[in-house]
């Protein structure tokens, strides 16, 4: 089992369909879901599943809603980002997350690889965003 960092296929082709919005007003709603070192999430992830999905205090399955930042661009790069994300008074433990689109059939956007197990136990268990930047941001097209 292993989790892919990556964008999927589906939401690449999804893109020139119009499928999604993200727009931080009126855009559509994506949402985080955390997964252990038993899922299997890559490219061809398609959309949000239950399979390996983590469990712990504080955690709903399905995870928690993102907060979108305007996409924007710089030189021939277009970007978008979310707001950094807290599950409060966690204990969980996740080696990787998907972020998908609950406003379109929970089509999968991309998949995260922690790079190994990360644990919080009656914390604080967050997901910190890259800078909002051409080169740094969680979504870019060059």
């Amino acid at each position: 089992m292993a989790i892919t960092s990556t964008l999927t296929t589906s939401f690449k082709k999804q893109l020139l369909e119009a499928v999604h919005n993200f727009k931080a007003s009126g855009g559509s709603t994506f949402k985080l879901a955390l997964y252990t070192s038993s899922a299997t999430l890559g490219a061809t992830t398609t959309a949000f599943t239950t399979t390996g999905q983590a469990s712990g205090t504080n955690y709903t399955s399905g995870g928690a809603n993102l907060t979108n930042v305007n996409p924007t661009s710089s030189g021939t790069t277009a970007f978008t980002d979310f707001a950094d994300l807290t599950f409060g008074t966690a204990t969980i433990t996740a080696r990787g997350c998907m972020i998908y689109n609950s406003s379109a059939t929970n089509a999968s956007v991309a998949t995260i690889d922690f790079g190994g197990d990360k644990t919080s136990t009656a914390g604080d268990f967050t997901i910190v965003f890259p800078a909002a930047a051409s080169g740094t941001a969680i979504i870019r097209i060059a």
